[in-house]
């Protein structure tokens, strides 16, 4: 089934989200590791996606913890450097689609005042031809009903819909739900997929260095 619109995962496919490796920076990997394992931090950031205020649901969480207070905090503080850098072969490809009239949607798990934040920073994150956020929607993936809402404001049929998102579940939830679904793990997959797709050709999608995505 000819692909209608191009679904885009944020994280770790448009910009990297590594927040072990932040915190590996910071605190020491020892440090990091004692604090993950007693700190369920991804399920903080998952009320934060679901719709949750980030700075109260960071200092709120972090307030449980004295001990790793401060280190938790960072997580709103200093989140933009979680949230990085940008992979620009990514946004090259995003872009290269929307020249060519593809409609381009995001769906990704992201906050409401991080991802204003985040479009504050990346200019690209404005240029989606509709952003699909799941703390505007109240839904999170793989939560099969965050993809019957795009299917439902889009209007795009399931089959005609290609996603790319780094974690394997969410696109297994898509693919059954009948959406055609790429794990992502590196740009030039993804580009190889769009070009086996005939939605790019070989030129449109290699990216040359020193673009500048932001």
């Amino acid at each position: 089934m000819a692909v209608e619109a191009v679904v885009f995962d944020i994280g770790n496919v448009l910009i990297e989200w590594q927040p072990e490796r932040f915190y590996d920076r910071e605190i020491g990997e020892a440090a990091r590791k004692a604090m993950f394992a007693e700190v369920d931090l991804h399920g903080m950031n998952d009320v934060v996606d679901a719709g949750g205020n980030w700075r109260a649901t960071v200092y709120d969480w972090a307030a449980r913890y004295p001990t790793h207070e401060k280190a938790i905090r960072l997580w709103h503080d200093r989140w933009i450097e979680l949230a990085s850098p940008v992979i620009p072969h990514s946004v090259h490809l995003l872009r290269r689609l929307r020249a060519k009239g593809v409609p381009v949607f995001a769906l990704t798990n992201f906050g409401i005042e991080s991802f204003d934040y985040a479009k504050s920073i990346y200019r690209f994150l404005e240029e989606f031809d509709r952003p699909y956020v799941s703390g505007h929607l109240g839904l999170i993936k793989p939560d099969p009903a965050i993809y019957a809402a795009v299917e439902a404001d889009s209007g795009v049929s399931p089959s005609r819909l290609l996603f790319a998102d780094d974690r394997p579940e969410n696109v297994g939830a898509a693919k059954a739900r009948g959406w055609q679904g790429h794990v992502f793990t590196d740009p030039q997959g993804w580009a190889d997929r769009l070009i086996a797709e005939g939605l790019l050709t070989e030129q449109e999608a290699a990216f040359a260095a020193g673009e500048h995505p932001i």
